[in-house]
């Protein structure tokens, strides 16, 4: 109820499709049983109040404040009951024990009262934890939700993923998402993993590659060997970590809740006090009795208790409907506290979407740029792998109109052939085609395509005509659209310019640093060299570091740093899992507007601490000094609780984040 401020937001079993964007999901207020009974209660106090101003019969009226103290009171009876049984004082039953003494000296209207103020404060907290857990749950749908098994006489049957076991043996067709970890038994493709592992391109798949949930097949059909249970895949452990960080509180609310008891006591004693006292200098019972009520009631520290954790659950939600997932209520409070961050580069402040950044023609091709590229693009424009999409769209940006391609074909992780104007042109790694390797710059194949090494960090392909090598075109991530804007929101929000650590070469890092705005940039990192580097700015100047990042490699500067966050499209399952939070939609310039988002949280926690602390100040000296009729200090109480809980709820509101974002 409103004293016992609940932080669990674990989601209930969800069907899990792979939407483009997480979706809106509301949970009805009438569906949370604490919304109900508050109503019951208040229905049945609102038919009862009327009749006992108008002087009608008790039978009437009596029956009706029964139900009204029942149906609110019974849930925070039981519970205060269970918590004394371990011999813990709950405030939540000092408030039932004011209203059942309000009652017991006739006071019954300022009893009911009370339990109907109380309820519906309980309701509101409940409202704002259910909403909470609804915008979290909606960015869980990630993995498919039923694969194709095959079995061992080859027939074919839907089912569940969940009723996969590790052996079974399941059909990915063209297109589909991959429905568990697995390894590829028969046939090629290529596959998107940039959820699982970070690779900005399709990875080819044949027999023996292992292959992960929640990724998206090619144009191959595969058949996969499930190697592990559905429950231990990366995208199960993601719900896993929401449902942890769910039951997590800021240290804020910790620190309250460990004085709660000691205060709770206080608050026994000094009623005694307040009721025996006047007592022996001869006040009448019934005043007595009526003082130390209203003292009981007045000087609980509800609103305090309900100070921090809406703020925090508000903030958390409405992250998590932009696709930032916040882990935890102490994850939240910490990213308001940082004053510098760093950056990763590959994944994090690059897309993934490769982009023609060199057109190379050889000498002796007898072809200029327009010339080569357009070559390329003509045998590259019927595939619909990424980097044949990049070439297409160079060519395109130039103004250039490949002439039609015959013959095409695409062999996976080898590239594409095609007759084009009654030449073959081939597009892809050296060695096929008739392409010879002593006609290419020297480099590794990966994943099918060249990687020179002056370009580290980029892709070169060799484009051949008739088995001769005319050109090289390379390609690069392309720096996310909205890399500058998250800088300079970075810049803003903590006073200081964002710093690039990464593993690439110095020249791919100062490129990128000078498209994003970034000026101190360290390159060359090894995962220990971001640790190091991470610690410095911390304990050399006593900062607090944000770290951004999104691969394996990632993961140690992120355990390290003061708060860290994980790009979710591309980041690998560890960098998810040491993250504090988790970026979705990849949308840069969420980053800068979630630490303001917790700014605004801190701000509102300090708010409600001064407004519940005033309000019982006030009161505790009106009933101690003067005469504080009952109905007015509950009024008092549970009026400040209320104002404190919707204060706090304030932050799952649109404008709220619109702020945020700036």
């Amino acid at each position: 109820m409103v004293c016992r401020v609940s932080a669990t937001l674990a989601p209930s079993p969800v069907r899990r499709t792979p939407p483009s964007t997480a979706p809106r999901r509301r949970t009805r207020v009438l569906a949370l049983p604490e919304a109900r009974w508050a109503l019951a209660s208040t229905v049945a106090f609102l038919i009862a109040f009327p009749l006992d101003l108008a002087g009608a019969s008790a039978w009437l009226y009596g029956p009706l404040y029964v139900v009204a103290y029942a149906a609110g009171g019974w849930e925070p009876a039981l519970e205060g009951l269970r918590a004394l049984r371990e011999k813990s004082l709950d405030v939540d039953l000092l408030m039932i024990v004011a209203a059942l003494g309000a009652a017991a000296i006739g006071q019954v209207l300022d009893g009911a009262l009370l339990i109907v103020i109380f309820a519906t404060s309980g309701a509101l907290e409940a409202l704002a934890t259910a909403r909470t857990a609804d915008s979290v749950r909606g960015l869980l749908d990630l993995a498919p939700t039923t694969a194709t098994r095959l079995s061992p006489d080859g027939t074919e049957e839907t089912v569940p993923t969940d009723r996969l076991a590790v052996g079974d043996t399941v059909l990915v067709r063209p297109g589909e998402r991959i429905g568990a970890d697995g390894r590829v038994l028969d046939g090629e493709s290529e596959a998107d993993q940039a959820t699982i592992t970070g690779e900005p391109l399709p990875v080819p798949k044949a027999p023996g590659d292992e292959v992960f949930a929640g990724t998206l097949n090619g144009n191959g059909a595969l058949r996969v060997r499930v190697e592990r249970d559905p429950a231990d895949s990366v995208i199960a452990r993601i719900v896993g970590l929401v449902e942890e960080a769910s039951r997590t509180k800021a240290p804020t609310q910790l620190f309250i809740e460990k004085v709660e008891q000691r205060y709770a006591v206080g608050v026994v004693v000094a009623t005694l006090a307040v009721f025996g006292i006047p007592l022996t200098f001869g006040e009448d019972l019934t005043e007595a009795l009526l003082r130390a009520m209203t003292f009981m009631i007045v000087a609980s520290p509800c609103a305090v208790v309900l100070a921090t954790m809406p703020p925090l659950l508000s903030a958390i939600a409405n992250a998590g409907r932009h696709g930032v997932l916040v882990k935890s209520a102490v994850a939240m409070e910490r990213l308001g506290e940082v004053d510098v961050a760093a950056l990763d580069k590959t994944g994090t402040l690059t897309e993934g979407t490769p982009e023609v950044t060199a057109v190379r023609p050889l000498p002796g091709s007898g072809l200029d740029e327009d010339g080569l590229l357009a070559l390329a693009a003509a045998a590259e424009h019927p595939s619909e792998h990424p980097l044949a999409r990049a070439v297409v769209a160079a060519a395109g940006a130039r103004g250039l109109r490949p002439a039609a391609a015959e013959e095409f074909v695409a062999t996976p992780g080898r590239g594409v052939r095609a007759t084009v104007e009654g030449a073959v042109v081939t597009v892809g790694r050296p060695g096929e085609h008739g392409a010879r390797d002593g006609e290419v710059l020297d480099g590794d194949v990966t994943g099918g395509y060249l990687v020179g090494p002056q370009d580290s960090g980029g892709t070169t392909v060799l484009v051949a005509r008739d088995g001769v090598a005319v050109g090289l075109l390379t390609l690069t991530d392309r720096v996310r659209h909205d890399a500058s804007a998250a800088v300079a929101g970075l810049t803003a929000v903590t006073g200081t310019a964002p710093v690039l650590l990464t593993g690439d070469n110095p020249r791919t890092a100062a490129r990128v640093a000078a498209d994003t705005g970034i000026t101190d940039v360290r390159a060359g990192l090894l995962p220990q060299d971001k640790v190091t580097a991470v610690r410095e700015l911390q304990g050399g100047e006593g900062r607090k570091v944000l770290f951004v990042g999104d691969g394996v490699n990632d993961a140690p500067a992120l355990a390290a740093a003061h708060s860290g966050v994980a790009m979710g499209r591309a980041g690998s399952d560890l960098a998810l899992e040491t993250a504090d939070a988790v970026v979705v939609r990849d949308e840069l310039v969420a980053i800068p507007a979630v630490v303001r988002l917790s700014r605004a949280a801190r701000r509102l926690v300090v708010q409600n601490l001064v407004i519940a602390g005033v309000c019982i100040a006030v009161l505790v000296v009106w009933d101690l000094v003067g005469h504080l009729p009952l109905p007015l200090g509950v009024a008092g109480h549970e009026g400040s609780t209320v104002i404190v809980g919707l204060n706090g709820l304030r932050l799952l509101r649109e404008s709220a984040w619109r702020r945020a974002v700036g």
